[in-house]
């Protein structure tokens, strides 16, 4: 149960989407959660003047799985589900968080004060938030992700474990970055740093930094 209530303050602070406004862009950020893609067809079809880039190369967890970049595989899914595909833009280079933001800026045409919407995984918008101020100043830019709940991540085989092991590795990584130039700083609250430490003790390292 304490593992549980470790994982569960993680996910509070690192799942924490805004409430939407009417939207001048939609930035897909390509993962290997294929229910990004699906958010974002919902809201691509909810807001039709949006425009709609997804972005991603191979990551980690998709090279080797997928049969095509992540964008191309997320834009397939669009197209599946009726968005236009001359709507759609595909940023195929991006191989991190910060070059998912940087090479959707470049290729969007925007004028100061838009709003863009980013959607990602529950568990990274923390972590993308933090990076958007470093490459793209001038927007409103707004977080949202699949609407789900921690457990939804469980896996019959693993069950919570690699979305723990997935949200201390961003946590630390959170708290490196600044200093690297990759995201601004975030206030983390006691219970969160507890929270790390402790699952991080447990043994939920695999996805920790490995320059760290």
């Amino acid at each position: 149960m304490a593992i549980e209530k470790h994982a569960d303050t993680l996910w509070r602070f690192h799942a924490r989407s805004d409430d939407l406004t009417p939207m001048d862009a939609i930035v897909c950020l390509g993962s290997y959660d294929l229910r990004v893609a699906h958010r974002t067809a919902d809201l691509a079809l909810a807001y039709p003047r949006a425009r709609v880039l997804v972005t991603g190369s191979y990551g980690n967890w998709t090279r080797g799985v997928f049969k095509a970049t992540e964008a191309e595989t997320f834009g397939e899914i669009l197209v599946e589900r009726g968005v236009p595909s001359d709507r759609i833009l595909l940023e195929a280079r991006a191989t991190n968080i910060g070059e998912n933001i940087a090479f959707a800026r470049d290729m969007l045409s925007y004028a100061a004060g838009e709003t863009v919407v980013f959607v990602t995984k529950p568990q990274t918008q923390m972590r993308v938030r933090a990076t958007i101020p470093m490459h793209w100043s001038g927007i409103t830019a707004r977080l949202t992700a699949p609407q789900l709940v921690m457990g939804d991540y469980e896996t019959p085989a693993e069950g919570l474990t690699p979305l723990i092991e997935e949200m201390v590795g961003d946590f630390q990584r959170m708290q490196l970055y600044p200093a690297l130039g990759f995201q601004v700083p975030v206030e983390t609250p006691p219970e969160a740093v507890e929270a790390f430490e402790a699952l991080k003790s447990a043994g939920f390292v695999r996805h920790l930094s490995p320059t760290a």
